[in-house]
């Protein structure tokens, strides 16, 4: 049984990174037509719309029963996870060049297993140590970091240390999951189902997002967008952000945060494929390369996560409308 779990575990993570790696295909459909808080706080508000009727019950419960510090570790995933990651990828951004960008952001599975490695005393096998070696390498290749005329420069150095802090903050996000899992395992009445959690996390990034967005003039520019681009929204927030975070809630709680980490390497492996496949974009050796090690990365962690028990049990639902949906 607990094999099992374990492997339902490695499953969701798989379908939430894999998910968000489709972020690539929206950001090609909305880039330069809205401003990046105005994409997120609209996505954030249909995923809300989809959510709160389906747990409403549920979301009551939680929220009458739900102590400060539970609502400290909401607030801060949804600061680093949504709010402060993309602020700082964007600033970052205006300072440095997309290619350093995107090697940069390879390093948030090694920050991941760091983090966890101090702060939870997660032990780190040969499987594993191997794994994610081979995951950041594949991340980092993928990337472009082996292509000709790629090279770090040093009027890019304050972009770069936006970009690398953003990469921390996506770390820290993973890392609280875990820890707040850990919690409520112990403490069974402040458990929560994954779309509670959704829902919740959700709701504090928009009001986050209300006031940067408002100085995009979201008004005006969602008025100038074509149904094509309202489509990208909708996949934007109810799949990308609802139904990605609520996979990453339920496999977080299964798996070691190291285990996160290798999986997180699907992102840029599928925004490589629908690069390829959708926008039609050729990809070298450096790429498919990068792949093929960020697939054996997983495949390593995944058969050590699937031999050794994580720190924490799965949760038990005790949501009944909505425990059939963690099955």
């Amino acid at each position: 049984m607990m094999v099992l779990e374990r492997w339902k575990g490695m499953l969701y993570l798989m379908g939430a990174f894999t998910l968000a790696g489709t972020s690539v295909i929206t950001a090609w459909l909305l880039n330069g037509k809205l401003g990046t808080f105005t994409i997120t706080a609209v996505s954030l508000l249909l995923a809300l719309l989809c959510m709160v009727p389906l747990c409403m019950k549920d979301l009551r419960r939680t929220v009458g029963r739900l102590s400060w510090g539970g609502w400290g570790y909401l607030f801060f995933q949804a600061l680093l996870g949504m709010f402060l990651f993309r602020m700082l990828l964007l600033h970052g951004l205006l300072h440095t060049s997309t290619a350093e960008a995107g090697i940069l952001t390879g390093t948030t599975p090694a920050f991941t297993v760091m983090l966890a490695f101090v702060l939870l005393k997660e032990s780190v096998s040969g499987s594993r140590l191997t794994g994610m070696l081979c995951t950041v390498g594949g991340i980092l290749v993928l990337q472009g970091m082996l292509t000709p005329g790629i090279s770090f420069k040093e009027q890019h150095v304050y972009g770069n240390l936006l970009v690398l802090c953003a990469a921390l903050s996506e770390s820290g996000f993973n890392l609280l999951s875990r820890i707040g899992s850990v919690k409520q395992t112990a403490s069974p009445s402040q458990a929560m189902h994954p779309v509670v959690q959704t829902t919740l996390v959700s709701a504090i990034a928009f009001l986050l997002c209300l006031i940067p967005a408002g100085f995009e003039d979201p008004v005006t520019s969602l008025a100038a967008i074509g149904l094509r681009e309202w489509l990208a929204l909708i996949w934007y927030g109810p799949i990308v952000t609802a139904v990605a975070f609520i996979m990453w809630y339920a496999g977080i709680e299964r798996c070691h945060v190291s285990t996160a980490a290798a999986f997180s390497g699907m992102m840029p492996f599928t925004a490589l494929l629908l690069s390829v496949i959708v926008l039609k974009e050729s990809a070298g050796w450096e790429q498919w390369g990068g792949g093929i090690l960020v697939v054996l990365g997983m495949f390593l962690i995944g058969r050590q996560q699937a031999k050794s028990p994580p720190s924490a049990k799965p949760l038990q639902s005790e949501h009944g409308s909505l425990a059939g949906a963690r099955e």
